[in-house]
């Protein structure tokens, strides 16, 4: 059986809150949201005011990006195409940080590594089989004869429990690719400034209410119905519809992408010198608002994986 260093996830914590809930024993109702998650955008070259200080960046080129996250479906087409196509595996997956070393069942694949330069606190992510989605509580995709598919009432959710190899393998299987933090805070921010030229904190603009997101403290149609329990919504939730006598604010970015802050922390692509980790951006239901500003980043090994973690894939024109 191949072997591949991949994380053990348990022993790395993504926000301050400590670990998310578990989910499993949720069976929310499937809900609709007429956001297609198959469409994309077209984000055009330009300034725009970047990170917590609103610096002025430019980006000279035009680029690509889908309007919500990966769902759970997609995903799982992936894993059946990928599987069938024999870029991926099903099996045991040997994780080791330090002396630390766990057995993980999931799919994984080939990732060819990172440069090296033996930094302090760097450790080499060398070319091999890593771990994509484990086989373990909270995943939405059944495997079953030989076929994945996901969990009915999760569909149109975001797909989570994905390491970022993972991410990065189903954005690459189809030409495409994970977007760097700069595009992706243009893409959530848009180019506006104000009079004193700032930048909007989030991606409908000034102010964050319970009905523009899914985060800790939104208390969403989910939390309503099942209790205080945190879980995440379908991908375009926040689009001014009303579920169920639950009110929503239409919510997308300034090119209408939607879950641009809230629902699931967001892998990022860039590899940066000298470290072993990736960012996310986005904040997550377990969130607190802070989280879910438009400049906030947070990072991982690229083994992790949580309920709170998904991501979207941008291309280039």
């Amino acid at each position: 059986m191949k072997r591949a260093i991949v994380a053990l996830a348990a022993a790395l914590l993504l926000t301050a809150c400590g670990p998310a809930p578990s989910i499993s024993t949720i069976d929310p109702p499937y809900i609709d949201t007429g956001i297609d998650p198959d469409s994309w955008v077209t984000i055009p070259a330009g300034e725009f005011p970047y990170g917590q200080h609103d610096a002025m960046t430019l980006v000279d080129y035009d680029y690509e990006i889908m309007v919500t996250d990966v769902t759970v479906a997609q995903y799982a087409a992936f894993l059946n195409t990928a599987l069938a196509d024999g870029d991926i595996y099903i099996g045991e997956f040997e994780a080791q940080i330090g002396e630390v070393v766990q057995n993980d069942e999931g799919v994984g694949g080939f990732y060819p590594g990172d440069p090296f330069d033996g930094y302090d606190h760097e450790f080499p992510i060398d070319a091999g089989d890593y771990l994509y989605v484990p086989f373990a509580e909270g995943l939405r995709i059944r495997y079953e004869g030989g076929a994945f598919s996901p969990i009915e009432a999760y569909t149109n959710h975001p797909m989570t429990m994905v390491s970022w190899f993972g991410a990065n393998a189903y954005c690459q299987y189809y030409g495409w690719r994970l977007p760097t933090e700069i595009e992706w805070e243009k893409a959530a921010r848009g180019t506006e400034v104000d009079a004193n030229g700032h930048g909007r904190p989030y991606p409908w603009g000034e102010e964050i209410h319970p009905n523009n997101a899914n985060y800790y403290s939104s208390f969403d149609l989910f939390e309503k119905m099942f209790g205080k329990l945190g879980n995440t919504t379908p991908v375009g939730f926040y689009n001014g519809k009303t579920y169920e006598g639950y009110e929503t604010l239409d919510s997308p970015s300034p090119y209408g992408l939607y879950d641009m802050a809230g629902n699931v922390w967001q892998w990022m692509g860039d590899d940066y010198p000298d470290q072993h980790y990736r960012y996310m951006r986005g904040g997550s239901f377990y969130s607190y608002e802070v989280d879910l500003r438009v400049w906030k980043n947070n990072s991982a090994g690229p083994w992790y994986y949580s309920p709170q973690v998904g991501f979207r894939c941008a291309r280039d024109q």
